[in-house]
């Protein structure tokens, strides 16, 4: 019986072919393009360092899990072990449970949740109960994790009806396009991989690596927008774009203002 952190032990297997480029990285664009994860931590740090002055620890733990989530599919990716399958996702399933106890509006707590500590201790006990069920079929957990996903987006489209200002607007709309693009990257590597393999192609999952790390570019910002709207009332969160407002391609991030208007 091969042993757990064997290479190719895991139960699933990405479309790009095995050993092709190196002997010793089995998927070589799946495992590089998480180099994406590597830029996207520090960028959001630095661009939202006047957040972080405020209101560092959850910023700095999501970064910090971000980097993690990169570290370990780069190892699944490389190895294909059983081991380096559910780092990758275990991974994943804490950064999104980090995010949810820190951000989730207290607007939205079940009747029986009364303080930001109890959320704690219902999130942490639910992903306690869910790192123990990943386990028992693993195929499956990718596909529940990027469930998850129509929840974030739901929460989004009902602040944005709250919300007038353009900015917000617009930038959920990109973080939308960018994710689009993302999970139709992963479901077309996942079910046509036949497809991509006959025109020699077998690349989508890489790109998927890319395109959501560029949709959460986008997203952070924006739950940082509403978490300063809901958790800092004395500022107001203004959203800046770099380099420039006026570059065709642009990184938002959020800067507070004094006073706070409601928005």
């Amino acid at each position: 019986m091969p042993s757990i952190f064997s290479y190719q032990s895991a139960e699933v297997d990405w479309c790009e072919s095995n050993f092709v480029r190196s002997a010793v990285i089995a998927e070589y664009y799946n495992t590089i393009s998480n180099v994406s994860f590597f830029v996207l931590s520090p960028a959001l740090l630095y661009l939202n360092r006047q957040y972080c002055q405020k209101k560092a620890v959850p910023l700095y733990f999501v970064s910090g899990l971000l980097l993690l989530v990169g570290v370990f599919s780069m190892y699944f990716h490389m190895t294909l072990s059983y081991v380096g399958q559910l780092l990758d996702e275990l991974s994943i399933l804490w950064t999104l449970a980090v995010a949810y106890s820190f951000w989730y509006p207290q607007a939205y707590f079940p009747k029986c949740i009364k303080t930001r500590r109890h959320f704690f201790w219902l999130t942490g006990i639910t992903t306690v109960i869910s790192t123990f069920m990943s386990f028992i079929k693993p195929t499956l957990n990718a596909y529940a994790l990027n469930c998850i996903a129509f929840h974030l987006l739901y929460m989004t489209w009902k602040e944005l009806k709250k919300c007038n200002d353009r900015r917000v607007h617009r930038m959920a709309a990109v973080m939308v396009m960018w994710w689009v693009l993302a999970i139709t990257s992963w479901i077309s590597d996942r079910w046509l991989c036949w497809l991509w393999q006959a025109i020699n192609f077998p690349y989508f999952h890489s790109f998927w690596h890319v395109l959501i790390a560029m949709s959460l570019l986008y997203c952070c910002p924006l739950v940082i927008y509403f978490d300063v709207s809901y958790e800092m009332p004395s500022f107001k969160p203004k959203l800046e774009y770099w380099p420039s407002d006026s570059w065709p391609v642009v990184v938002p991030y959020v800067t507070l203002e004094e006073p706070h208007k409601q928005c």
